[in-house]
């Protein structure tokens, strides 16, 4: 599910995604609104592994200064790669913060686009995704065959 707002990409949520969505009242209803349209395109050229990256405005206000912070740094993790919660604690200059990273990391309202599908356990387990272990799975073998 695709939803946007006047200032940008308000989220990326799976179908039965285990966490809220949160507050709809200015998403926009127009299926042809430039934003939802770029998102589509760009999440279609994703799958198809013809993109690696994106370029669309995300809705800037959503979230905590310390999950917009951990949000940034998921969109530092390359295409193909993986990272750790401890790893992501420590580049936001807060290494002792690791179950506040999975918390905040749990929160991302843009999946696949700020990609917390990339984080990992410690142990390089595969670990929780509101979208299901399932679908982090595959994602994850879908950028690695395209890397």
């Amino acid at each position: 599910m695709l939803a946007a707002t006047e200032q940008g990409l308000a989220g990326v949520w799976f179908v039965h995604q285990q966490e809220h969505l949160p507050d709809c009242s200015r998403w926009v209803t127009d299926d042809t609104h430039a934003t939802l349209l770029a998102a589509a395109l760009q999440l279609s050229e994703y799958f198809q592994g013809q993109r690696q990256t994106f370029e669309i405005q995300l809705h800037p206000a959503w979230g905590t200064p310390f999950q917009r912070a951990v949000w940034q740094a998921l969109q530092r993790i390359p295409y193909g790669h993986t990272s750790t919660y401890g790893d992501i604690a420590r580049d936001i200059a807060n290494p002792k913060a690791v179950r506040a990273v999975g918390a905040a990391i749990g929160q991302n309202p843009h999946s696949i686009i700020v990609p917390c599908h990339r984080v990992l356990g410690t142990n390089g387990s595969l670990t929780g995704f509101a979208g299901g272990l399932d679908r982090k799975k595959y994602l994850l073998a879908l950028e690695a065959a395209h890397a």
